[in-house]
């Protein structure tokens, strides 16, 4: 995969409620993404993303609120560092990446997944995997993403 990172800008953390969500993830076991849609309430993504953390395993996930409006969100992480991607499908499909929060600095770059490969992202899109995550728990709690920071279209 190739560089990702200056363009446009658009917009302006704890455990999840249990609620549903929509999201698929890396599989432990195999280490490998699984597109395969899972419904469930928001612990088991939850739980997903610890195993996956506790074991220093790489991860991509995509996570959505099923029934609603809201675009999908997906999040790599690996080691200390992730990015975090919007997608919205209407009324045409677009893609953002979410700035970061200076972990790295904006010249430097890390590799992270996107899905089973990985990419090479400036600091200026990535996020301390921490901060990562409970940001992606506020959208699942929330539904609106424009209140995690500015967006950058890609």
């Amino acid at each position: 995969m190739g560089t990702v990172s200056r363009g446009e800008r658009r917009g302006a953390g704890s455990t999840l409620p249990a609620m549903d969500v929509l999201w698929s993830a890396t599989d432990p076991k195999t280490r490998r993404f699984s597109a395969a849609p899972v419904r469930s309430d928001s612990a088991a993504l939850e739980d997903r993303v610890q195993r996956l953390r506790k074991r220093r395993i790489r991860g991509y996930l995509e996570a959505e609120i099923p029934d609603t409006e809201s675009p999908q969100l997906t999040m790599g992480f690996r080691g200390e560092y992730a990015v975090i991607h919007m997608i919205v499908e209407a009324p045409e499909p677009l893609s953002f990446l979410l700035l970061g929060d200076g972990s790295v600095p904006d010249e430097a770059y890390v590799q992270l997944p996107v899905m089973d490969e990985l990419a090479r992202f400036y600091g200026d899109v990535v996020q301390e995997v921490e901060h990562a995550w409970h940001l992606m728990q506020a959208f699942l709690r929330t539904g609106r993403p424009d209140d995690l920071g500015e967006w950058r279209a890609l």
